[in-house]
């Protein structure tokens, strides 16, 4: 293997070392825009690691498909819409790796595959660079603190440019970034790649590029831009690492141990991005690639930050809680968490990490949050779809458990050393559209069991999708993060459980809020001939301002615990009590604010959530017999509901921001149908030969269903498209005043089927 062909940095082994299987060891996941060769760099990794012994095409044209696509759609598509693991060996190396999605509907399965390793590979396109997703796949790697590597594929296009694309890195993700290698040839006449560190050719033989061949024959006219990036490379790390700065201040020079050592520090550091190069679909470039991953990546034992938190104080906001800091050692007692849950025909599959201690077979654990003890009936790791049992895993490791009930994230502990630590969380996007559906009309009962379970086993598997029944319409409301996340899932209920579906027009989830404050004074009187009903409530309902919600959001930003502080929002809904005095008893609060709560879930202009909205209560009065907890509640249910009527209310829709990449000659076009959507360009940018244009627009949620259809048809085939959710913004005066006339006629609809 070309791994023992060089002297890796960390190839020898320490007497600690050889006791912590974890420092021989690393965990990666390979992160990217859409369609920036993750998974084919991920099957070369696993053929030339000796784990898989033929390279399948990630489409799946030659009736197998790559490796790491094992569900049917994934191979139809062409995309990856679930995380795979699996796992392989280079040279003494232990590796775990994770192949992620690169669409932004499945964002969630990057979250969770990084949340859990040790280091990061982030793959970019060599000829369109820094694109939308990886912008997002940067910042998730920022939120959990990841080292990573970049890796310039695709060399072998028309147009690749990996120096336009460094210079991406830099400009667009601010990130301290050199390359350490130089390609032979772009395009079609691209060989291999110079190491200028060690000043060596890597070219790569072979039918499929598996003769790794290391020569000192380095072409005469790149000795002139070898010197230059060498020397670009020392400065950029010298930036990072003042070690090798005071070398190469002492000396004017640094050898390729010096270097390779302080690229080391600086990558684990976080301080720099060493930037590697290749092309996987041609098969180059992945064995050095390999090699970087074991010398600058650290193993689980030596990444730094990790810690616990102390399950009493688990419930508090980040800034109170008491952690404690985890060392990675299979001596410690055990300490893992489920970030990935799967069913499978043996039952619920559990992927854990182990953080510290060892978990085998037939051990006793205790789930942190739900305190049950369960036995580890089988242990597994995880290849792709395929499974390998083992008796026993230890720390860094990262493994699959069967029959343990659990949720997403719950942390568990050995049943005989509970020491009540909880590892955070990660965090979960808010879902940005929602979809009606219903089995099929004359569907038998077994077909409404299998949907029910369906639904039941997606929500547990998926945090972004959400399965609500609406109180009003009695709809099963499906809540995801995209047309085709919604759309995969469908179409699963098709093919894994024979459900066919009835789907309604998609409900974009639209909020209200308010533009003024407005004072309210309200009784709630009721006489029944019993004890009667009697409160009476005082205060005030006012808009939380852009500013507080800024500040809240850059505090959120700047937590320590980011992942944590972002999964619970920031607060759009406040209730503050003003009383002074006891005119309402304490015991009554708790229902004013449940009162309040139920009055902003249903503003009165769409019936939609009502959002940045601040309940003050200043006063009131009680009744010494009929005043109860049920008299406060409705009280303010009618105070807020009177109050917001003359508060201005406003509708708020989601907007998107939108990336569209196109041949230029259909630019003229593609603006046309935004401008029709009612989209805002905000930026725009052309490639070095003109022949592709980047249009970044501020788009409304609604206006964008069937845009991919739409954007196919105008472009040939050629165009593509990423959408995220930005923000809720006000909807203009008619787009409201038609979003209300059709809530009336709804509401008019329904009051007529009742009667």
């Amino acid at each position: 293997k070309f791994a023992q062909q060089r002297c890796c940095l960390s190839a020898l082994p320490t007497k600690q070392q050889e006791i912590e299987p974890a420092f021989m060891s690393r965990n990666i996941g390979i992160s990217a825009h859409v369609d920036s060769g993750k998974t084919t760099l991920t099957e070369r990794i696993l053929f030339y690691t000796g784990r898989i012994t033929a390279i399948h095409d990630v489409r799946g044209k030659d009736g197998v498909g790559a490796k790491m696509d094992s569900m049917e759609l994934e191979r139809e598509r062409g995309i990856t819409i679930q995380s795979a693991a699996t796992y392989c060996q280079w040279g003494d190396y232990h590796i775990n790796v994770i192949d992620t999605p690169g669409h932004v509907d499945f964002t969630i399965e990057v979250e969770r595959a990084l949340r859990v390793l040790d280091g990061g590979i982030l793959v970019l396109c060599g000829v369109a660079g820094v694109q939308s997703q990886s912008l997002t796949v940067d910042r998730q790697m920022r939120r959990y603190d990841i080292p990573r590597l970049a890796f310039i594929n695709k060399l072998d296009r028309m147009g690749a440019d990996p120096w336009k694309v460094i210079q991406m890195v830099r400009d667009k993700m601010q990130l301290n970034a050199a390359a350490v290698q130089i390609p032979i040839g772009l395009g079609e006449a691209h060989q291999g790649v110079i190491d200028i560190i060690r000043r060596k050719k890597i070219t790569f033989e072979g039918t499929k590029g598996e003769q790794v061949v290391t020569s000192d024959d380095i072409p005469s006219t790149m000795i002139d831009l070898i010197d230059k990036k060498r020397l670009e490379l020392i400065n950029t790390v010298c930036d990072a690492d003042e070690e090798l700065a005071e070398q190469y201040l002492e000396n004017d020079d640094v050898t390729a141990q010096e270097l390779e050592e302080a690229i080391q520090r600086s990558t684990r550091a976080r301080t720099f991005v060493p930037v590697l190069m290749g092309s996987a679909y041609k098969n180059k470039g992945v064995q050095p690639l390999l090699d970087a991953v074991i010398d600058y990546l650290p193993s689980p034992v030596e990444r730094q930050g990790v810690v616990a938190i102390k399950a009493d104080s688990a419930a508090l906001s980040a800034a109170h809680q008491q952690t404690v800091p985890i060392t990675c050692s299979s001596e410690e007692p055990l300490l893992a968490l489920a970030f990935k849950l799967e069913e499978s025909r043996f039952g619920q599959l559990t992927y854990v990490r182990i953080y510290r201690g060892t978990l085998k077979r037939g051990n006793f654990i205790v789930n942190a949050r739900t305190r049950k003890s369960t036995k580890v009936p089988r242990l597994v790791r995880m290849h792709s779809n395929e499974m390998e049992d083992i008796d026993t895993a230890y720390a860094g490791d990262v493994v699959a458990l069967f029959g343990i009930e659990c949720a997403s994230m719950d942390t568990f502990e050995a049943a005989d050393n509970v020491q009540r630590l909880a590892l955070s969380s990660m965090f979960v996007p808010r879902p940005v559209i929602s979809l009606a559906v219903s089995t099929k009309k004359g569907s038998s009962s077994s077909a409404s069991d299998n949907f029910s379970k369906a639904l039941q086993r997606f929500t547990r598997e998926d945090p972004t999708l959400r399965v609500h029944t609406d109180p009003e319409s009695k709809q099963i409301i499906l809540s995801g993060m995209g047309e085709l996340h919604l759309e995969v899932y469908i179409e699963r209920l098709r093919r894994e459980y024979n459900v066919d579906t009835d789907v309604g027009n998609p409900k974009v989830n639209y909020r209200e809020t308010i533009s003024e404050a407005r004072p309210f004074d309200y009784l709630h009187k009721k006489q029944t001939g019993g004890a009667g009903q009697y409160a009476r409530v005082i205060g005030r309902i006012e808009p939380i301002s852009e500013e507080e919600l800024e500040a809240a959001a850059a505090e959120a930003a700047n937590d320590e615990n980011s992942e944590q502080s972002h999964t619970a929002n920031i607060k759009t809904f406040q209730f503050v009590n003003e009383l002074i005095g006891a005119n309402i008893p304490p015991e009554f609060i708790p229902s004013c604010e449940k009162g309040a709560q139920e009055a902003v879930s249903k503003g009165c202009l769409v019936g939609a959530p009502i959002e940045n909205i601040r309940v003050v209560l200043t006063d009131g009065v009680t009744h010494p017999v009929d005043s109860s907890d049920l008299a406060f509640r409705a009280a303010m249910i009618g105070a807020i509901r009177g109050a917001l009527n003359t508060a201005r209310p406003a509708v708020l829709e989601p907007i998107s921001k939108l990336e569209v990449i196109v041949p230029s000659e259909f630019q003229g076009d593609v603006l046309g149908t935004i401008n029709q959507r009612r989209g805002v360009i905000t930026h725009s940018e052309i490639s070095d030969d003109g022949s592709i244009v980047t249009l970044v627009a501020d788009v409304p949620l609604a206006a964008m269903f069937s845009y991919s259809s739409t954007l196919r048809s105008l472009t040939q085939g050629k165009g593509e498209f990423t959408m995220e959710y930005k923000s809720h913004e006000r909807v203009t005066p008619d787009t409201q005043a038609e979003l209300m006339k059709a809530y009336q006629a709804r509401l008019a609809e329904e009051q007529a089927q009742k009667k």
